[in-house]
């Protein structure tokens, strides 16, 4: 039979599993879960106490998601500053570019096939014994 624990016990739980260096603590007897939990429940999950705890997975994610926004506001300001027209007349000269280059290895493709097929005609003998119907 289970007991079922107190909603707040079981966050604080849920808190440890995400901090594990908790553990280490409470292993090495520099603190106790009694301690722990106290401060926890007052302090909540989001004091600066717990930083030194968090496991370096935490710590990267945040590091990320700050990245992450500064990345967005650059390119954020970067596309407020943006001029429509400018950008409009560089994807046309991009088009057409692109459209150049397609139509030249379209003829390198063309020129290329009919190389095979007048190879393929030279390569094939000539039947040597022909029938007619008489």
């Amino acid at each position: 039979m289970e007991k079922k624990l107190h909603p707040s016990i079981q966050q604080f739980k849920e808190f440890v599993n995400k901090n594990p260096n908790l553990v280490k603590e409470v292993r090495d007897g520099t603190t106790t879960w009694q301690e722990l939990y106290e401060e926890w429940y007052l302090l909540g999950e989001d004091d600066s106490r717990w930083d030194s705890y968090k496991s370096d997975e935490v710590k990267n994610s945040n590091e990320k998601k700050e990245f992450n926004s500064d990345i967005l506001s650059i390119v954020w300001n970067g596309v407020k500053k943006m001029d429509t027209e400018q950008i409009q007349h560089h994807l046309s000269s991009l088009s057409e570019a692109i459209g150049a280059i397609q139509g030249i290895l379209s003829q390198f493709q063309a020129n290329g096939r009919n190389k095979q097929k007048q190879n393929q005609s030279q390569n094939q003998p000539s039947n040597p014994f022909s029938f007619r119907k008489d």
